[in-house]
């Protein structure tokens, strides 16, 4: 019973033991750190920025596309939100403003790739400069100053500490994962996501609409870019022209270690969930430890090639 188990759930069984591995290791060199509490809420307040991004793109690579473009999105979407707020003092209104032009971001990108012919992985990169430029020249290169949105109803609402401890972003983030594993795991869209990833041609054959799927996709990346880059504007209090970029290769090395297939047609959204958190943890567990900064990227890139590599060999995830 056991080693069935195992097989059927092996990906998530996998990055669940990397994760247990990891904070054991880290709970040994710093006990002082990894034994208390405090170090969990700052967690719970960080990771769920990089978790959300992660959950949205993760259905991008299972249909075996990919979204450079999103930090600029995030840049975009945030400076929209920042300026209708300054100048309404209406934060629901500046928030349904960046939701919008994040769809219609992805939505563009989704013309670009599925009713032109782009390949993704050019047209994103193309968008990704285009929305960074543009928002830096509409920014005149200068952040903005958010103070007043702490006094926000919709601060409290996304951002804010419940019973003045727990922030409110990692319920949003759990919640957000708990309905996006459904919906990959229960509904029709999820199979119709999984089957274009595995064979988009046979997709096709079995009568799935295969552009609707893909652009609705797009679309939706760019709406959760939008939707994080709001809650990051509100956690800061600020918007800057970089917002945004640092969460690339971070969002990317989440969804590989989560065990998704750079191929397309195979991932899990528990898979990705985890890998978020296992990125987050690192930087903190190597400080902790009395190790450099710079440590850092050196683990993460160790942790990102071996867990695909023993993806591809012990899984057989590769092709």
């Amino acid at each position: 019973m056991i080693p069935v188990l195992l097989h059927r759930f092996k990906i998530q069984a996998g990055v669940s033991g990397l994760l247990m591995g990891l904070l054991a290791v880290f709970m040994i060199a710093s006990p002082a750190t990894f034994l208390g509490p405090r170090i969990y809420i700052s967690f719970a307040s960080t990771i769920p920025f990089v978790t959300i991004l992660a959950l949205g793109l993760t259905f991008l690579v299972i249909a075996g596309e990919l979204d450079l473009s999103f930090p600029a999105v995030m840049a975009m979407s945030g400076l929209t939100f920042a300026d209708v707020f300054l100048k309404t003092q209406n934060p629901l209104l500046g928030w349904i403003a960046a939701l919008v032009v994040g769809a219609f971001a992805g939505y563009l990108n989704g013309l670009l790739i599925v009713r032109i012919g782009v390949p993704s992985i050019i047209a994103t990169i193309g968008t990704q400069f285009f929305w960074r430029g543009l928002s830096s020249l509409l920014a005149d290169g200068l952040a903005r100053s958010m103070a007043p949105v702490r006094e926000t109803w919709l601060h409290h609402v996304f951002v804010g500490r419940i019973g003045g401890v727990l922030p409110a972003q990692a319920l949003w983030c759990l919640g957000i994962a708990l309905l996006l594993m459904l919906i990959l795991n229960r509904h029709i869209f999820g199979d119709h996501v999984l089957f274009i990833g595995d064979d988009i041609r046979t997709a096709r054959l079995m009568g799935i609409n295969t552009d609707r799927v893909r652009i609705l996709l797009f679309t939706f990346m760019g709406t959760v870019s939008a939707f994080v880059s709001v809650m990051v504007c509100m956690e800061m209090a600020n918007w800057w022209p970089t917002q945004g970029e640092g969460y690339l290769l971070l969002v990317f090395a989440a969804i590989f270690i989560g065990g998704t297939s750079v191929f397309g047609g195979e991932g899990t959204i528990y898979g990705t969930l985890i890998g978020a958190v296992i990125i987050g943890i690192i930087e903190a567990g190597i400080i902790s430890a009395g190790f450099s900064g710079f440590w850092t990227r050196l683990v993460h890139g160790f942790i990102i090639v071996a867990s695909v590599s023993v993806y591809a060999t012990l899984f057989k995830t590769g092709r």
